[in-house]
């Protein structure tokens, strides 16, 4: 009996996408299976009466992004559509924003509040990652010097100040993770290959832009849920609510907790590293505002305002959506994004929505004064599984997990490269097609030409 496609695949996030899209090219029948009503997974966006709403992921670097780049321009999405973020960079310290995080001014201004021994340990940190040049390989982060030691234990070689007002909101913010249980290694990784703030941007109609192109290039079927994937007689089975569907591939590209519950007979190589990739979770609250209020630093908006730990206890950072772009907002009005503090989201996940924004708008006051009484309405967006925690153990095993023979179900997903980003996605995606084309014997076509466009 022939089977119902070449390759199935779960999640319609940017691995899943990429990964269909990839072998649609080689010209297998593909269909993705999606639970949601929309596709994009984290990287999902919403509209409401003129307001444009990231769920999840706020920015894409100019560089250290080549995958998603290449994959953008054989989309051809223009540069126009992915515009620099507008605004500054801030972190709080001492009842005050201060400028330059992460940034030029961080290492020679006192930016982001570093006093003088932090920002002379900031340049020993950076010197030791310059003096090993390819070594942060963000796809290969187990590799790198820095070993399995987390981020709170490699920054005790430093001063204080730069766990606190630097690494610690960085890690908060950017990915949910509690300094003391992620390793140090995929975040100087990813640092050191995006470059400074400067560099990013933002897609102009939301961040699911990419999502909705390669969704518009493949068989997408959302509001439908897997229930299990099994492997039987060197092909994937895929059972639904409403049947079985049989494919000669299938590619699992969902968290690594969910695809762990998936697939429940993954072979032991497999299922250590599933067990091992446990996730951060990420709780935002989305303010649709009825004037353009922003934090501030120097008289000027930010976009992005962090909160690190030593000074807030509710909030990682604060993020003026309508400076980010001016199209996120209708004109004259404006959009917040209120991120919980890692150690507070998971006393929230399961709290009534009034509750849990009206918790963090009543903490974000001290930045926006204002803001609770100029807030039209709030939307809470809850990602229990937001991104790989790239644990000490997770780090070990991922080099076997890597090594491991192509079967019948493969996975995609940042917690793959445990590169938490939209890039390990897309990256994740790309390889997981790649397996599945070398084990049914088929391959890419060539690639055609791309103009070079700077970037």
């Amino acid at each position: 009996m022939s089977p119902d496609l070449d390759v199935a695949v779960v999640g319609a996030g940017p691995a899943g996408l990429t990964a269909a899209h990839e072998l649609r090219r080689a010209g297998l029948t593909v269909r993705v299976f999606e639970s949601h009503a929309e596709v994009g997974g984290r990287m999902r966006s919403f509209r409401h009466d003129g307001w444009t709403v990231d769920q999840g992921a706020e920015q894409i670097p100019a560089q250290g992004y080549r995958a998603t780049w290449e994959l953008l321009d054989r989309l051809g999405v223009p540069r126009t559509d992915v515009p620099r973020i507008g605004g500054g960079l801030a972190v709080w310290r001492d009842g005050r924003a201060r400028p330059g995080v992460a940034g030029p001014g961080a290492l020679f201004g006192g930016g982001g509040g570093l006093g003088p021994r932090a920002r002379l340990d900031l340049a020993r940190l950076i010197g030791r990652i310059a003096r090993h040049p390819g070594a942060y390989d963000g796809d290969r982060p187990e590799e790198t010097p820095a070993g399995a030691a987390t981020v709170r234990a490699l920054a005790r070689r430093y001063h204080p100040d730069l766990h606190d007002y630097l690494l610690q909101p960085l890690a908060g913010c950017c990915f949910g993770w509690d300094t003391a249980r992620s390793t140090a290694a995929p975040m100087l990784s990813l640092l050191a290959e995006v470059g400074p703030p400067s560099g990013w941007r933002t897609y102009r109609d939301g961040m699911d832009l990419l999502a909705r192109r390669l969704a518009g290039t493949v068989d997408v079927e959302t509001g439908r849920t897997v229930h299990e994937v099994v492997e039987a007689d060197g092909r994937a089975l895929v059972r639904c609510a409403d049947g079985e569907i049989t494919a000669r591939a299938a590619v699992l590209a969902v968290p690594a907790p969910v695809a762990a519950a998936l697939r429940p007979q993954a072979p032991p190589e497999e299922r250590a590293f599933l067990d091992a990739c446990t996730f951060s979770s990420v709780l935002k609250v989305s303010c649709l505002l009825e004037r353009p209020l922003a934090p501030t630093a120097g008289g000027r908006p930010l976009y992005l305002l962090l909160t690190p730990a030593v000074e807030e206890d509710v909030l990682s950072a604060v993020i003026a959506d309508h400076v980010k772009h001016p199209g996120r907002a209708p004109r004259g009005r404006g959009l917040l994004t209120l991120m919980a503090a890692p150690g507070t989201v998971p006393g929230l996940l399961d709290s009534p929505p009034e509750e849990t924004a009206g918790r963090l708008l009543a903490a974000a006051e001290r930045y926006v004064p204002g803001l609770g009484a100029a807030t039209l309405r709030t939307f809470v967006h809850a990602f229990p599984h937001a991104l790989p925690e790239a644990t000490p153990r997770a780090l070990h095993l991922r080099g076997r997990f890597a090594g491991r023979p192509a079967r019948a179900v493969e996975y995609a997903g940042d917690w793959v490269m445990l590169r938490p980003a939209s890039e390990g996605a897309v990256r994740s995606g790309g390889l997981a097609a790649s397996r599945v084309l070398s084990r049914l014997g088929a391959r890419l076509p060539r690639p055609a030409r791309v103009p070079a466009v700077a970037r």
